[in-house]
């Protein structure tokens, strides 16, 4: 099986709100996940941290500390299920709107659907999937720091 790496961001405002996507692809029901993406080439997962907020957010803020590692295996859109190691690191970010989609690929335009700044408390009583679960968990313990 494929082993692919990702830079996920648990972008939080001064509110300490998080940043998340609505995901809809062919493999599962909607659901909510960080920013983030795949390392490109020999891409560090730092450096792909930086690249990705700009990219889907348009956001200019330093890339804070490694939260946790992910190793797990799914499918994304159009994808067939691999091994994926993800990084999870903290940014703090003043901005908190508009966000900027020039940076998107058409992978992200078709199935990113919506975004939405959370508050750890409606993270632990929504309904909504969130992926992976123990976000709101990440979400705590980077505000406690």
């Amino acid at each position: 099986m494929k082993t692919l790496r990702s830079a996920r961001l648990i972008v939080v405002d001064n509110a300490g709100r998080l940043l998340l996507f609505r995901y809809h692809d062919e493999h599962q029901p909607p659901f909510w996940a960080t920013v983030g993406g795949q390392l490109q080439g020999d891409e560090n997962y730092r450096a792909a941290a930086v690249r990705e907020l700009q990219e889907e957010t348009g956001f200019d803020a330093e890339i804070g500390p490694f939260l946790r590692e992910r190793d797990e295996v799914y499918a994304v859109a159009r994808r067939d299920p691999e091994r994926w190691i993800e990084h999870y690191f903290l940014v703090r970010c003043a901005t908190i709107e508009p966000l900027d989609q020039a940076g998107w690929t058409d992978e992200e335009r078709t199935t990113i659907r919506a975004w939405r700044w959370w508050t750890l408390d409606e993270l632990r009583t929504t309904d909504e999937t969130i992926l992976p679960a123990w976000i709101p968990d990440l979400l705590a313990e980077a505000l406690a720091e």
